[in-house]
């Protein structure tokens, strides 16, 4: 309201906040306050096959997102400048809209989340924490590689998925261009090139993540 005090939050405060936010993440409450779902096609008659194929894609995305959101999060509270904070902030805010969406398109399917979800936001949250403490320009750095990878892994999915789910179909397009865009405006903010090793390091994590969570 105007005229009131506005509040700085400390550390602390934020990382209770981070908390907070984590459990809608893991408690399919995602969907509260989340976009418009991109999908506007008809539900596809799937095969069993196609059928098992969507569910594994989307539940790894659905872990991917959880991953995501916990890095931002973490960032954003370990982020040394006010403006690359709110902007981890706003790309969190973007990543729970892509929770959502892969959480509606596994209801849609009958499918569950990954069992692992606990432990992947607890690795993402630890990563993201430590990229922060870097600095900013390692923060943003580590932000567009993320989203690189991201990029390619949905691409991937975009080959996998049946050609006649055109519903997930749509979702993951719909989320490779927004992690496109992270990738752009975290160079554009003065992101720092990783070290190959980190990179590298980066993409064994996320195998063992998107291997295991397409089962469990």
């Amino acid at each position: 309201m105007p005229g009131m005090p506005q509040r700085n939050y400390d550390r602390l405060d934020r990382l209770l906040i981070g908390v907070s936010r984590a459990l809608p993440a893991l408690s399919g409450g995602a969907r509260r306050g989340a976009g418009a779902f991109p999908a506007h096609s008809d539900s596809p008659d799937l095969s069993a096959d196609e059928r098992r194929r969507s569910e594994q894609c989307m539940r790894v995305n659905h872990s991917g997102e959880v991953c995501a959101q916990a890095l931002y999060r973490a960032q954003a509270l370990t982020a040394r400048d006010a403006r690359v904070r709110e902007r981890m902030r706003g790309a969190a805010e973007e990543e729970n809209d892509h929770l959502a969406w892969c959480e509606q398109r596994l209801d849609e399917l009958g499918a569950r989340p990954s069992l692992l979800n606990p432990l992947w936001r607890l690795g993402a949250f630890t990563i993201g924490a430590a990229a922060g403490v870097a600095g900013d320009k390692w923060n943003l750095g580590f932000v567009a590689e993320t989203e690189r990878q991201v990029v390619a892994h949905l691409e991937s999915h975009l080959r996998k998925l049946p050609e006649n789910d055109a519903r997930s179909r749509e979702v993951v397009a719909r989320m490779r261009d927004d992690e496109s865009r992270h990738a752009e405006s975290a160079v554009e903010a003065g992101a720092a090139e990783l070290p190959r090793p980190v990179r590298r390091a980066m993409r064994l994590a996320a195998r063992v993540m998107t291997t295991t969570a397409q089962w469990i």
